[in-house]
């Protein structure tokens, strides 16, 4: 996104200046508070809490009960966000879906942005009526917003207190505040991408880091589709692969239901498919209601993402980011931010599967070197010694040396057929076994470190990679990594602490693994999303186990600990 041109912006200031110019004392009168709000407008860089303030501060300046922005999107045909003041949640939750701008008087000032003005906007023809549940609303200004030249959106204003209408004056300081506003919005903008590409940037260092510092595929697979969920922000990142009867198969889930959705086959047949498979990227606004979608997953997603696995002209598989219904749809700038994530992955996946050749052609042609030596030295050793012995024993000897020596003959010979048997199985091909759980906590440990700028400490308790099972262990490592994630993104820490104690005793008198990530950060504020939180006890419960949360190791227990227990 291109910065902000000064000139534009002082165009814009001069332009509200005048504006003022020759207008009565009463709205001269006004222009100390214009001020605060224009300076209040311009105070964050958050782009959604921008918008917040615009509302707010525009119904304080006229005096408006109900503020709202509606926020166009990029085709320029309806809203892909709808910001509002005044209205209280539980109403807010009763009138249900928000506004879409594709029709009524709003849709009319999404093609029509100029500023108006009604004493009641129920008479005005362009009006579609409110839905069921929506307060009142009579007087009536909109004002268009707009950034770098082009319309962002629609400044709304209702309900001007003690049913008066909305005059030249508000008007007038609107149209100032809306120009502020749209130079906020630009910065908010600015901060929003480049804080949105480090984020994806940061994804594609951890993902890289964590592909190459070794493990098996379906671990690979895993941490890719963990990274697209959260940097997409979306209820599922899935990776596909190549399915031996045609079609893609979903490998590796990350989302509260993985189990319903691994090993689902999207057939060959569906158009979506082909694309994929072809390298070209699908962009989807609605799973549910696309023809193109063939499977019954598609009816519990909204808006979706789906992008070839690609890199140097070989299609890997394909990486899906859907996000639930009625959820916000992807952005250009996350799409190709996406687009480039995926051929992130698919390159170090390649990388990580060439890494992993190399291992294990290092690891054959050491097999090899051992069976050799011991072919061409140990055995002929043995074969000589034996001769030795064979040759002592018709000497002059008595019987029971002679027992003796034909004993340790026999011996020798059994052991030149187990050397010879060992020989045998280095030369066969080695099966893959899955990286322990004391490797696989240290591959998230070394992941984390890159985004958080420090290592966690961790230790281990028991026998852990011989007591953990296979089910428990991957989930536990899920755990880790959403522990993890939200200390990274919300604790603010400087120490995080790590413990995989496989010790445990269970009240009920079972063997178990605990899982301790604490941290000395800010903790969990109230009111605070909690859906990690969720997840984490969700993936406890369905083994039997249980999560929680217990104060930090920061000072007079800042912070915050995860602990997350399953049975062995």
């Amino acid at each position: 996104m291109a910065e902000p041109d000064p000139k534009d912006s002082l165009d814009a200031a001069t332009r509200a200046a005048r504006g003022l110019q020759g207008l009565s004392a009463e709205l001269t009168a006004r222009v100390p508070q214009l001020l605060e709000a224009m300076r209040s407008v311009g105070a964050g860089l958050e782009l959604h809490s921008t918008l917040d303030r615009i509302c707010e501060t525009a119904a304080e300046l006229t005096h408006a009960r109900y503020a709202a922005i509606g926020v166009v999107d990029e085709l320029g045909e309806g809203l892909s966000d709808f910001v509002t003041h005044g209205v209280p949640q539980d109403v807010a939750e009763r009138i249900g879906r928000r506004p879409d701008g594709h029709r009524g008087l709003l849709g009319a000032l999404i093609h029509d942005p100029a500023p108006v003005r009604l004493a009641d906007l129920s008479t005005d023809p362009r009006s579609a009526g409110f839905p069921p549940g929506h307060p009142r609303m009579r007087s009536f200004l909109g004002v268009p917003i707009r950034v770098q030249g082009e319309i962002f959106g629609n400044l709304y204003l209702t309900e001007k207190h003690g049913g008066a209408e909305f005059g030249d004056y508000d008007l007038h300081m609107v149209r100032v505040l809306a120009a502020e506003a749209g130079i906020a919005i630009g910065n908010a903008r600015l901060y929003e991408a480049a804080r949105q590409r480090e984020h994806w940037i940061d994804g594609s260092v951890a993902v890289t880091t964590a592909l190459l510092s070794g493990g098996d595929a379906d671990e690979a697979l895993s941490v890719v589709a963990e990274h697209a969920r959260r940097l997409a922000d979306a209820a599922a990142g899935i990776v596909l692969l190549p399915a031996e009867e045609g079609g893609l198969e979903i490998a590796a889930v990350s989302s509260g239901e993985s189990s319903a959705l691994l090993g689902v086959i999207v057939p060959a047949r569906s158009a979506v498919v082909a694309k994929l498979l072809a390298g070209e990227a699908v962009f989807i606004d609605d799973s549910a209601s696309d023809g193109r979608m063939v499977t019954r997953l598609a009816d519990r997603f909204g808006p979706s993402m789906l992008l070839p696995l690609q890199s140097g002209g070989r299609v890997l598989g394909a990486l899906a980011t859907p996000r639930s219904r009625g959820a916000r749809a992807f952005t250009e700038a996350e799409r190709t931010l996406a687009t480039q994530f995926a051929s992130q992955a698919a390159l170090a996946l390649m990388m990580a599967e060439a890494q992993r050749d190399r291992e294990r052609l290092a690891v054959y042609e050491d097999r090899d070197r051992i069976a050799r030596d011991l072919h061409d030295l140990v055995i002929q050793r043995l074969f000589a010694t034996g001769m030795m012995l064979e040759s002592a024993q018709r000497g002059p000897v008595g019987p029971d040396v002679r027992t003796g020596v034909g004993r340790a003959v026999d011996e020798l010979d059994v052991t030149i057929q187990e050397i010879r048997t060992a020989i045998f199985a280095l030369q066969q091909e080695p099966a893959e076994a899955p990286a322990g759980l004391r490797t696989r906590v240290l591959r998230e440990i070394n992941m984390a470190a890159v985004p958080l700028g420090f290592k966690p400490s961790h230790r281990f308790l028991g026998p852990v990679d011989s007591l953990v099972g296979e089910l428990t262990g991957k989930n536990l490592v899920a755990a880790l990594r959403e522990a993890l994630s939200n200390a990274f993104r919300h604790a603010e820490s400087a120490l995080i602490d790590v413990v995989v104690d496989a010790t445990v005793t269970l009240p009920d008198g079972r063997a178990a693994v605990r899982l301790s990530v604490a941290d000395d950060g800010v903790g969990i504020p109230e009111g605070g999303r909690r859906s990690g939180l969720r997840n984490l006890a969700r993936r406890a419960e369905s083994l039997g186990g249980a999560s929680w949360i217990e104060p930090g190791i920061g000072e007079g227990g800042g912070g915050t600990t995860v602990v997350w227990e399953a049975p062995l």
